[in-house]
């Protein structure tokens, strides 16, 4: 089992910055895929990002393309860097990790999520 805790959401003025983090424990190996998704009051969850440290590649939603930065610095902690905020950025920010390591944008390729961290951004 793997289980996922997100950390430093919080309210931010509109063109400020966030760093979010994501801690794992349990059988969880470098060979995985994290992303982050977002929820916004009465929407669905979307993808933000993704990344498998492994094979060096990451992803990201065109919506947060160039002011949002995912990395990982073991098989344990995952991060997204968050600039250049926007009210729309405005949600519960949840990590996932995926056994497969498959780079998907779909909820249904992970297999692990934690219980977000609430991102608000003022205007």
């Amino acid at each position: 089992q793997v289980q996922l805790v997100e950390s430093g959401g919080g309210l931010v003025q509109a063109g400020g910055s966030l760093r979010l983090s994501c801690a794992a424990s349990g059988r969880i190996f470098s060979s995985y895929a994290m992303g982050w998704f977002r929820q916004a009051p009465g929407k669905g969850r979307d993808f933000v990002a993704n990344i498998n440290s492994n094979i060096g590649l990451t992803s990201y939603a065109d919506s947060v393309k160039g002011r949002f930065t995912i990395s990982r610095d073991n098989a344990k902690n995952t991060y997204l860097q968050m600039n250049e905020l926007k009210p729309e950025d405005t949600g519960v920010y949840y990590c996932a990790a995926s056994s497969r390591g498959f780079l998907g944008r779909d909820t249904n390729a992970y297999d692990y999520w934690g219980q977000g961290t609430q991102v608000v951004v003022s205007s």
